[in-house]
């Protein structure tokens, strides 16, 4: 397998490319906006510099990671000759639905069809292709050039031969794949999600300030960022939609959505990406400060 393709030049998008295209493999970049793929071989080749500054890689793997980017607009043209395909698109169901039956008229009958959703049933994603067998979860970690897992998500009908062609090439990108089922949040987000709301409703029901509610967790739990900081960096909208997801999955009260999240989704203040949240990222640059911080 070495041709891989990967829809969406977003975040996660330009940084799962960016691990492909630096461990050798060729990869087809696609989005439907033009302008954002040149926004995200742009952050590609800023992180680049940084990791080369650094002397984490050489000027020739930083040449040869760029050259094996291909950036496309049209989805067929994309994934004309790709094994593998790993949407990074928005956190939407309706959206990604649609990405897969597009895909599965596409693609190659063999090609192996992965989403890196955080929440959505890979199930549900694969009934409306024809190789539900060849469907399963990448779940990529921001930022995804340094995080080391990949949570592999299995759907009720993916096959033992795709979970394990999919272990072993994220064992080939320097990652440590972990196989989990098929449920609402998966592993990761139905253990962080709940801790996020958790920390808001504490700022909601005035225990602490975000400082303070930051401050013992980094300090008396060990975690390098704090809850609040880490939903700014996450988007609180996509917190808000991944909280969403689990409610409607388990129907717990435990999973709704603080009522404070929602209102600051409501008024536009995403976090980092929107320029404040819980903290304000509108000074200096601050909003870029805080994600360059991981390279």
């Amino acid at each position: 397998m070495n041709n891989i393709a990967v829809i969406g030049a977003g975040t996660m998008g330009n940084g799962i490319a960016h691990v492909f295209a630096q461990n050798g493999f060729s990869v087809s970049l696609i989005d439907i906006s033009q302008a954002s793929l040149d926004k995200g071989m742009g952050t590609i080749t800023r992180n680049l510099d940084r990791l080369l500054q650094k002397e984490k890689i050489t000027e020739t793997i930083k040449s040869d990671t760029l050259k094996n980017i291909h950036t496309f607009t049209a989805l067929e043209q994309g994934v004309a000759k790709t094994e593998l395909v790993v949407e990074a698109a928005s956190e939407n169901l309706a959206v990604k639905l649609e990405i897969f039956k597009q895909l599965d008229q596409l693609c190659n009958p063999d090609c192996i069809l992965a989403t890196n959703t955080s929440s959505i049933s890979i199930t549900q994603i694969a009934a409306v292709t024809s190789r539900a067998e060849k469907v399963i979860g990448m779940h990529f970690m921001n930022p995804v050039p340094i995080m080391q897992l990949v949570e592999i998500i299995r759907g009720y009908n993916t096959s033992d031969a795709t979970t394990g062609t999919v272990m072993e090439l994220s064992k080939k990108l320097g990652k440590t794949p972990t196989e989990v089922n098929d449920y609402p949040g998966f592993v990761a987000n139905r253990i962080l999600m709940p801790m996020i709301n958790e920390a808001i409703e504490t700022l909601y029901n005035g225990v602490g300030g975000v400082t303070e509610i930051d401050t013992v967790m980094k300090l008396g739990m060990a975690h390098p960022m704090g809850p609040l900081q880490l939903a700014d960096f996450i988007g609180l909208d996509v917190c808000l939609s991944i909280l969403n997801v689990l409610y409607d999955g388990f129907k717990r009260p435990k999973y709704a959505p603080c009522p404070l999240l929602v209102n600051m989704v409501n008024a536009g203040k995403l976090g980092v990406k929107s320029g404040e949240g819980f903290y304000d990222y509108s000074q200096s640059r601050k909003a870029e400060t805080v994600s360059q911080s991981f390279l």
